[in-house]
């Protein structure tokens, strides 16, 4: 019976353990779903994974992202964007502006490090970003 009692032991505290990894799982997807609600952002943390932003930013730092969509993008700013048919969102910096009568925003940008702008990257016949590409803006 003191096999038994062992037993009945080792298992409780498995399912402590499950439990136990479970909350840590679910309290931490719920941290992220708050800061994507507190941020506006979808991915509220990026990591930076290449040099193109050197020296402001080097491979392997993390970037503290906001997207207001009332806060407009200005000439300077280090944006997060996606570009249609690459998966990886780049960060660069806003070299260029284009705002129309309406309010509507184009712009360009470029890495730091890099020697030209990024038309290359953008997809096929684009050769502006607008407001809807922009994951966030790095904060920190």
């Amino acid at each position: 019976t003191e096999a038994a009692e062992d037993m009945k032991r080792e298992g409780h505290r498995l399912y402590y353990q499950v439990l136990n990894f479970a909350m840590i799982v679910s309290s931490a997807l719920m941290i992220w779903k708050g800061l994507i609600v507190i941020t506006g952002s979808e991915s509220p943390i990026v990591v930076v994974l290449s040099g193109s932003m050197e020296p402001a930013f080097h491979r392997g730092d993390l970037l503290f992202l906001t997207n207001f969509h009332d806060d407009p993008i200005r000439a300077g700013e280090i944006v997060v964007f996606k570009v249609e048919g690459r998966d990886i969102p780049i960060v660069h910096r806003v070299i260029k502006i284009h705002e129309k009568e309406n309010g509507d925003i184009k712009f360009l940008t470029k890495g730091d490090n890099n020697e030209v702008d990024d038309r290359g990257l953008y997809k096929e016949g684009q050769n502006w970003l607008e407001k809807k590409d922009v994951v966030g803006r790095a904060r920190g």
